[in-house]
Order: C-alpha cells, then structure tokens, then sequence
C-alpha cells in the first residue's frame, strides 16, 4: 500500500475521532437563560384539602374488616417490612404498599414509598413505575416497642399519627389530610367555590413544609419552603399569566437550613413577563 493511501486512512480516522468527540459533548444548558417554566403544578390545578373529620367513625367500624383483606381506602394493597440495626437497636417498619400506577400530588413535599430493590423505605425521588407508593397502616418498631404508628394514603400521611417514647408512653399526636397537616392556615379568594388564596404549612406550631400563593385565576404566584419556623431554600415569584404558561418572576435565596448564622437573603435572578433574564447575581 503507498504512503499516499495509508496518509488518507489516517486522516480520514483522526476526522472521524474529532467528529465523535465534538458529537459526545453535551453544550451546557444556562438553568437561568430561559424563565419559562416547565413544571406539572404549572399551570396549576387548585389542591384539594379535604379536613374532614365526619367519617372518621364510620371508617374506624370498617378498620378490622379492610385489615384481613389488606383493602385500605377501596385499594389492594399488600404487606412487607424492613429490618435494619442502628447504634445496637433494631429497627423494624411494617407497612402496607400498593403497585397502583398513581402520580404523586405535585403540592406535597414527602412522599413515602418502597424502594424494593434497596429494602428500605424513602420520601422523596418517586416516579411512576421505579418503587411502591405506600398505602394504608404503618408502624415503626424499635427494640420491640411501637415508637410510631399511622396510616398512608398513596404515599402520603393521612389521618391520625401516633409518637410514643421507648416505654410506649405517647408523646405527640398529629392529623393529616393526604399529607396535608390539618394545623396548616388556608385562606381563600373565595371560599364558597374553595378559590385558595394562601397555604401555610404548619406542625407543632411552627410553619414547617412547603408554602404556596394563589392569584386569583388559580395560577401559582409563590412557592417556597419553611423549616423550623423559618424560610429556607429558593423562594420562587410567578408572573400572572392567566395560566397561559408559567414564567419566572423573581428568585430570592434563603438560608439553606434553619437557623444558619449571618446569612442574608438575596435576590438570586430575574426575568421580564417573555422569560427573559435581566439580572443574576453574580458569584
């Protein structure tokens, strides 16, 4: 073969590797070049809180007829458990789970399902088809005493949850509705239609979860999170938009947990009513 050929080879091979790199390099994507929101809670449907108790005796005849059949809230459901040691105690969580196909509602922060794979119990990272959302009675166990009981309904807390210390004496008793606190404040623009105006999440007193404003179109105004009483994380402001779509309006950081010493909040970027980015800090 001549030189001639063999230089054509190599070269045709050096292109080749320049190309198959240049295709393999993913271009980076600026998160803040673009305020449009691509989001399920945008636009928003209005969630649903449903505190009400007027069933609950009805339901509580119906417990120990659900529980042979492992039928909880018209759902089949199956058992299981996990068991691991922590610091020489032994930790055992029994729990119903249901294989129902069910998108998690977008409003609450903890979700609970079963990762099977792994054994183990989880609250966030749940997608449809990767895990079991769990669904019915739960109890945790420590040292064959029941630290705390309760009852899911796909994959959220609902109804009454019970803490107890390590003699089984209770300590604390909490009311949900499908993972909504029953403590949490609920304003409305108009109640008669149940038109949210605000939702303050609230346990033992303290604003503690996820936190929305409403326009009075239903589209999402505000999101962020409280923590221990105090706002945390990314704060997120919405143009009005008449649910058309969802843009970013402003961006305001906080602490990135609760009672964190000398931090300032700051406005972390902002976009016009098109998406367009007009000021970001600069690190």
């Amino acid at each position: 073969m001549s030189r001639f050929y063999i230089l054509i080879i190599l070269l045709c091979l050096i292109s080749g590797l320049v190309s198959a790199q240049k295709n393999s390099e993913k271009p980076k994507v600026d998160p803040d070049s673009s305020g449009v929101v691509n989001s399920m809670i945008l636009p928003t449907s209005m969630p649903l809180l449903l505190f009400d108790d007027s069933n609950l005796k009805e339901e509580k005849k119906e417990k120990k007829k659900k529980a042979k059949k492992n039928i909880w809230f018209g759902i089949k459901t199956k058992k299981s458990y996990t068991r691991r040691e922590l610091r020489g105690q032994e930790i055992i969580e029994f729990f119903n789970y249901t294989d129902a196909s069910r998108k998690p509602d977008p409003y609450i922060r903890d979700v609970f399902w079963f990762d099977q794979a792994e054994r183990e119990i989880k609250k966030s990272g749940y997608e449809v088809g990767k895990g079991y959302l769990l669904h019915g009675p739960y109890e945790r166990i420590i040292n064959e005493v029941v630290v705390e009981s309760g009852m899911y309904y796909y994959g959220t807390k609902h109804r009454t949850w019970m803490l107890y210390d390590s003699k089984n004496i209770l300590q604390d008793k909490n009311h949900y509705s499908e993972g909504w606190p029953r403590e949490s404040r609920v304003s409305y623009h108009d109640r008669s239609a149940n038109v949210i105006e605000e939702i303050i999440p609230m346990q033992y007193g303290l604003e503690e979860g996820n936190y929305f404003y409403f326009y009075e179109d239903k589209q999402i105004a505000v999101t962020g999170e409280y923590e221990y009483g105090e706002k945390v994380g990314l704060w997120t402001e919405y143009w009005d938009l008449n649910n058309s779509k969802a843009i970013r309006k402003r961006e305001v950081q906080y602490q990135e947990a609760a009672y964190t010493k000398n931090f300032r909040p700051y406005i972390r970027a902002e976009w016009d009513k098109d998406g367009n980015l007009i000021y970001r800090k600069n690190n």
